[in-house]
């Protein structure tokens, strides 16, 4: 066994309580060890993104123990994909929370900012649908808390509001889990891919309910319509960095939906098809909600949050085909959108700490510091988002267009993609036009004492912050937060540049996915010297 495999999930385990313990006082050595861990993470995901590239399924088995019996990781293209696109947005968006002093808000952001990276990394090794569930739940644990870092009356209802929604979420996927487990008597997926074809189909009733339950589970995960309520205000009112880290959350739902509708419930299955038959049409309407939202919004930030729904609905309608082309569009658009949704949220949060008051409402206000960089930056993030050439989002679109030519809703999907296209540019250069053009009409800023955007006012009254926090209170830096939004930027720029490549690994990725018999040999078969 390769020991690498678990150190994305051990290395923020052992981080996080550290931080808690023997740092909560001194926020200079958090962000040094913090951004230090990210940092590793993202080179271990480098390196096990290598190990995987020639095509071969790596297992972990904790404790040596064989599977189904034991607990198993399980490293190939996919889970080390989402590995290196978690890690790397992660510690760009971590250098924004530093740059913009989002970080020095509340004590324990870089432990609950590891927590989240554990829960997301087990979430995309696990080989095992239980503990899906537990990284699951470490992740939207740490993301409460994120969600209301900073604190404010409107952050923390919308704060209940996600974990009220995401803990009926998580009560609904027990149900599907005690429901398979009460047909299969396993939870391990290649275990459950070997029981599951090898049932008759007249018994797989109570099998088809745990599935359908499964994919409301991820739905809701995914925020697909009618189960996006939670999104467009908890994107809108979460810290600008929390909300950009939030672009890969969804994702999470997606890799579980196309991990298990293609491991455990595998093509021509009944199961497979039932999911296709529900997902397409919720993608659609989650691509048009999610660019109508785009153009009647009146706040920035809820903008950006419908405008990652509708990436989820666009993101969806590659994967609903499972076929290989299909996925080889929703892969590429996976590490686009996620890019591009990153990139907004950050350039708002830029817009916020620079308007007036931190406004986010759309109204002409006077212009912004630094307001050509931020406006540029929001042209080119709003380009990705759009879809439009030279960016990365232009080749994913078309993708996902080539893949459903030959679908039963190819022209319904085809309709929807092109006219939502158009509704988002309206809607984003809407958004742009006010916030800066419209702003130069104003002349300069007549307010100079307009209270300060969130991630600038110090700490509250209520905590008492030591010598070495205190003198960091105006330590924010303006040039590392328009860098760290700009390397997402560039992230979309060399993803077109680099298409080809790219298209080739997700190509590959694709195809291993769709031919399920080697992981199933994997963790099945090849168990010399376990016990």
């Amino acid at each position: 066994m390769n020991h690498w495999l678990i150190a994305p999930v051990v290395v923020p385990a052992f981080v996080a309580p550290l931080i808690v313990l023997s740092m909560r006082h001194d926020l200079v050595l958090q962000r040094v060890v913090s951004v230090a861990a990210t940092a590793a993470q993202l080179a271990i995901a480098l390196a096990l993104m290598g190990l995987a590239a020639d095509g071969e399924i790596h297992v972990y088995r904790l404790g040596n123990w064989a599977a189904p019996f034991g607990i198993v990781l399980m490293l190939d293209r996919l889970a080390a994909l989402m590995l290196v696109l978690a890690a790397g947005l992660a510690l760009i968006v971590q250098l924004y929370a530093l740059g913009s002093g989002w970080d020095r808000k509340g004590w324990h952001f870089h432990a609950l900012w590891q927590f989240q990276l554990m829960g997301l990394n087990g979430a995309f090794l696990t080989g095992d649908a239980f503990n899906l569930f537990v990284f699951f739940e470490v992740l939207l644990i740490a993301s409460y808390g994120l969600m209301i870092h900073g604190g404010g009356e409107m952050r923390l209802r919308a704060g209940v509001q996600y974990v009220v929604y995401n803990l009926a979420g998580s009560t609904l996927f027990l149900a599907a889990l005690g429901t398979i487990y009460a047909v299969t008597g396993t939870l391990n997926m290649a275990d459950l891919a070997v029981k599951v074809a090898q049932m008759p189909p007249g018994d797989t009733a109570l099998l088809r309910v745990g599935a359908v339950l499964l994919m409301l589970v991820f739905a809701v995960k995914t925020a697909l319509v009618p189960l996006h309520f939670w999104l467009p205000a908890t994107y809108a009112r979460a810290p600008g960095p929390v909300a950009a880290l939030f672009a890969i959350m969804t994702k999470v739902g997606v890799y579980a939906i196309i991990r298990f509708f293609t491991l455990v419930f595998p093509s021509d299955s009944v199961m497979e098809r039932l999911a296709a038959d529900i997902l397409l049409p919720a993608a659609l309407a989650t691509l048009v909600i999610g660019q109508i939202g785009v153009l009647g919004s009146r706040h920035l930030g809820r903008v950006a949050a419908f405008a990652a729904l509708a990436s989820v609905g666009t993101l969806m309608i590659g994967v609903a085909q499972f076929r290989q082309p299909g996925l080889v569009a929703a892969i590429w658009y996976m590490i686009h959108s996620t890019l591009a949704a990153g990139a907004l949220f950050l350039v708002v949060d830029l817009i916020g700490a620079r308007r007036a008051g931190g406004s986010l409402w759309l109204r002409p206000l006077p212009p912004i510091a630094q307001g050509g960089i931020v406006a540029a930056l929001f042209f080119a993030a709003a380009i990705g988002v759009a879809g439009l050439p030279p960016l990365s989002g232009f080749p994913g679109k078309l993708a996902i267009l080539q893949a459903t030519r030959q679908a039963d809703w190819a022209l319904a999907i085809w309709a929807v993609i092109l006219l939502s296209s158009l509704i988002a540019i309206y809607g984003l250069s809407r958004a742009g036009s006010t916030v800066f053009w419209k702003a130069h009409e104003l002349g300069p800023d007549p307010a100079p004492q307009a209270a300060p955007h969130e991630s600038q006012r110090p700490l509250p009254a209520k905590v008492e912050p030591d010598e070495d926090v205190q003198d960091l209170a105006d330590s924010a830096s303006p040039a590392l937060a328009l860098t760290a939004t700009g390397a997402l930027v560039a992230g979309m720029v060399a993803l077109a540049v680099f298409g080809g490549p790219v298209m080739d690994y997700a190509r590959e990725t694709a195809r291993q996915l769709v031919d399920p018999a080697p992981y199933v040999d994997a963790v099945l078969l090849r168990q010399e010297g376990t016990r």
